[in-house]
């Protein structure tokens, strides 16, 4: 099986969060690759990034000081929301401010940011919570975002945070809570329950990017468990989102993956088996605490217009949303 298994128009329009059409008039411009399986289009993984790159590279530099975001720091994946707009009354800061993390919620936040009367229009990027952390300390992001499970401690983030940023004091705030669980076919017809059902010889894996939150539970479970990953079909193969291995376990190019609980109700054909429910926070830098922009987002998770939509979508306990957490 190929880790890049062709998505289709809608999982792609769900990654990039536009509309079907607006993919099917992507393809027509030749600006998006695509192939077809009979009478249905598909679309390869690796030619939405190179989408992504050629929106990116092709932006004015007039609208933006390319120099000021630093494009040579940041890399892929794609860094988007850029716009012409700089400034927002109250906050000094330019277009260069960058949330991290792969969340649909963060775009609700990134648009609520904009609207708050000392906000701004922020940029997005789209990486794994551990490469997000390294990100922030190394000063090429303003906002990271992480669900990672430490399996000695059993602790979400805090260990992580502690260990990525040395000597850096920062401050992490809770967001939400999320099930995460193994994506099986509807019914289970492998009956797929436990890690240890991985091992088996019959059961395919489709695995996610090095990195990520998902990816670091995976591991340490397999270890903390004392499960060898070579024992695993499909350990190697990977994708580089929920979606994209939830719909691989649709299209039955895999038996299992594991993802959260939200993205299995958007996806046809999916059975979600629920395993372990994880913390999604939010990490700054301390010093960057009393800041007009960094103040505004506090204010933004704590409000009732914030949480109703989150509400709204689904799939989040949003019980501590807004609170902080600790200052490791």
């Amino acid at each position: 099986m190929e880790a890049n298994s062709g998505l289709t128009t809608q999982e792609v329009a769900q990654v990039l969060n536009i509309s079907k059409n607006t993919v099917y008039e992507l393809i027509k411009r030749g600006e998006l690759s695509s192939y077809r399986v009979g009478r249905k289009v598909r679309i390869d993984e690796i030619d939405i990034e190179k989408y992504k790159d050629k929106s990116r590279t092709n932006i004015k530099t007039s609208s933006i000081n390319v120099e000021q975001i630093n494009v040579e720091k940041i890399n892929n994946p794609i860094v988007t929301s850029l716009n012409t707009k700089k400034d927002l009354p109250g906050s000094s800061y330019k277009s260069d401010f960058i949330i991290c993390g792969q969340d649909i919620l963060l775009d609700v936040l990134t648009r609520h940011l904009e609207q708050h009367p000392n906000g701004l229009q922020a940029l997005r990027r789209y990486i794994g919570s551990y490469n997000g952390l390294v990100e922030l300390y190394r000063g090429n992001i303003n906002i990271a975002t992480a669900h990672l499970w430490d399996g000695d401690t059993g602790v979400y983030n805090i260990p992580y945070v502690r260990r990525i940023l040395p000597g850096v004091p920062c401050i992490i705030i809770h967001l939400v809570c999320r099930m995460q669980g193994f994506y099986v076919a509807k019914g289970n017809p492998k009956n797929i329950t436990t890690w240890k059902d991985l091992t088996r010889p019959d059961v395919l894996m489709i695995n996610r990017e090095k990195g990520c939150g998902v990816r670091v539970l995976i591991d340490e479970k397999l270890c903390k468990i004392g499960i060898p990953w070579q024992s695993i079909n499909g350990y190697e193969s990977e994708a580089l989102s929920h979606l994209a291995v939830a719909s691989t376990v649709a299209r039955g190019d895999a038996d299992v993956a594991i993802g959260n609980e939200k993205v299995a109700q958007q996806v046809e054909n999916i059975q979600f088996v629920p395993m372990q429910k994880e913390r999604y926070d939010l990490i700054i830098k301390k010093d960057d605490i009393n800041k007009p922009p960094f103040k505004a987002i506090l204010e933004i998770l704590n409000s009732k217009e914030f949480k109703e939509e989150l509400r709204g979508i689904g799939g989040y306990d949003l019980t501590d949303t807004g609170k902080i957490v600790e200052q490791p």
